[in-house]
Formats: structure tokens, C-alpha cells, sequence
């Protein structure tokens, strides 16, 4: 499988592609340079938001407009563009970071600490009425989260434990958490992750170089090799969604590659699975 630039970019740290199937684009953003980028394939036209703290993930909302996992919170651009806040709570030292939007429309929102000081993320449940239930705490960088196409796994990755872990889900509830697989010492460290339609877990490889694709039993399916270490997040995209859309980072890089920070698509990689708007 071979890569292209989708969009050409120098975002310090990329991150969290998502379609948006009811307006024909490509959703991403760039963590700290407070940036919401969108790419329409089929024009090719692009346009570009600056937020006014870093901004850790971007989904497409039902109703119309955007739902940002933030700084201090979680809020919303209505379809005039302005904004509010859906959940506010302000802990120094810590952000949102990578987010996704459950089969019931809820949003599950991570966050991490700055210093990355172990414990001090959580991931939490975010219904439409702004109501926050604490899912999982003593998170250090919650990244990936996603569902098997049934709904009945959930799949989360903490990037320091090296792990990609798989839980029992059902109507928001986890139980029964176990390692799908543990990227090997030297391969890099997990950091987003999408899931097909067979029920495949693609996962971004931060230091890694990389994207992979396991099996539901964590067998190492297929490997995806790019030019720039810092591979931060995947998602399918395009009308038929089986492009591999994948973002990079800059940040931390003494050379970095031409590409890296630029939006990366792998044409027909694979089928993905159509991602629920949030329904707040």
C-alpha cells in the first residue's frame, strides 16, 4: 500500500482525522497549534479554524455543527459557528486530548496532563444533554477508543502502557478489560486507533513509522510503513470510506520529514465502518 499527501501541512502535532459523511470531508486538527483543519476530497478545498486553547479532538455533531473536546472542557459550534460550553471543567496542568463518538451518540472525551504524569488522565462519557460520567480514571494519555462494528467490544489505548485493550461494552457500561495486544519494545507506542468493517483494529504508531492492522483476536494483520516516525491517528474517509486517512506530528523532531504534520491518505486500504455524530 502506498501513501499520498492529502494535504500538505507543517501542524505541530496532528491528530484525530474523522469523516464527516453529511458534509463530503476529511475533520483533523492540530493539538497545539489550537487548529481545526477540513479537507473536502472531492474539490480539494480546505479550510482552516483557530481555537482559543489547544483543542484535542473534533467530531461532526447530528444536528449540524462541531462538538471539540478542549482545554478546559468540552463545547460546541453551532452551524452559525458560535460557540458554547457543553462541559466546563478547568484542572491546571491538563487537556483534552483524543475523543470518539459512541454507536449511542455519546461523545467519550480523554484527557492527559501536560507533564503526562501517570494517573492524571481520564476518559469520560459525555451524553447530549452535557450530562459527564467518569469512565475510566488513573489514565496517563488516553488516546484511541473505539467500537467493534456490533457495538459489543469497546477498544481503548493508554499510549504508555503500549497496550491496545478490548472491554466488554454495553449501553455505556465497561466490564471485563484484557490486553488485545502489547506493541512490541522498539515498534513504537500506540496512539489512535479506527475500526473496519470486518472488525479489524487499525492503530497509529507514535515513534513507529507505522500503521497496523490486527485482527479481532490481536493477531498483526498488515503493516502500513510511512517515512515520518510520529503517526498519530487513522480513520476511514471518502464516499465509499475506504481510504485510510492518517495524521502526523512535527512536534519533538530534529529533521523532520517533508511530510511530517501533513495529512496522509492510503487510497482503497480497506472499508470502514460509518462513525455516529455526536448527538448533542
Amino acid at each position: 500500500m502506498t501513501y499520498e499527501v492529502a494535504v500538505r501541512a507543517e501542524a505541530t502535532l496532528g491528530e484525530g482525522p474523522t469523516w464527516d459523511p453529511a458534509g463530503g470531508r476529511l475533520l483533523w486538527i492540530d493539538i497545539l497549534g489550537g487548529r481545526v483543519h477540513s479537507y473536502d476530497p472531492s474539490s480539494g478545498r480546505r479550510t482552516v479554524r483557530t481555537t482559543d486553547q489547544h483543542v484535542g479532538a473534533v467530531k461532526p455533531r447530528a444536528g449540524g455543527g462541531l462538538v471539540l473536546n478542549l482545554r478546559d472542557g468540552v463545547g460546541v459550534l453551532d452551524p452559525d459557528g458560535s460557540f458554547r460550553w457543553l462541559y466546563r471543567e478547568v484542572v491546571p496542568g491538563r487537556r483534552g486530548n483524543d475523543a470518539a463518538v459512541a454507536p449511542d451518540g455519546s461523545l467519550w472525551a480523554g484527557t492527559m496532563r501536560y507533564d503526562e504524569a501517570p494517573g492524571g488522565g481520564t476518559l469520560s462519557r459525555i451524553g447530549a444533554d452535557g450530562s459527564v460520567t467518569t469512565v475510566l480514571d488513573d489514565v496517563t494519555v488516553s488516546n484511541g477508543t473505539g467500537w467493534s462494528p456490533d457495538g459489543r467490544r469497546m477498544y481503548y489505548i493508554d499510549s504508555p502502557t503500549r497496550r491496545v485493550d478490548v472491554f466488554d461494552h454495553e449501553s455505556g457500561s465497561l466490564t471485563n478489560r484484557r490486553t488485545l495486544v502489547r506493541i512490541e519494545d522498539g515498534a513504537g507506542f500506540p496512539d489512535g486507533l479506527t475500526v473496519d468493517a470486518d472488525g479489524c483494529v487499525w492503530v497509529a504508531l507514535w515513534d513507529g513509522s507505522a500503521v497496523r492492522r490486527y485482527t479481532p483476536a490481536g493477531d498483526l494483520d498488515r503493516e502500513i510503513p510511512l517515512p515520518t516516525p510520529r503517526i498519530t491517528a487513522c480513520a476511514f474517509g471518502g464516499t465509499d470510506l475506504t481510504d485510510l486517512y492518517i495524521t502526523t506530528a512535527r512536534v519533538g523532531l530534529n529533521a523532520p520529514h517533508p511530510v511530517a504534520g501533513s495529512l496522509l491518505v492510503v487510497p482503497g486500504a480497506g472499508k470502514g465502518l460509518a462513525q455516529p455524530a455526536f448527538a448533542g
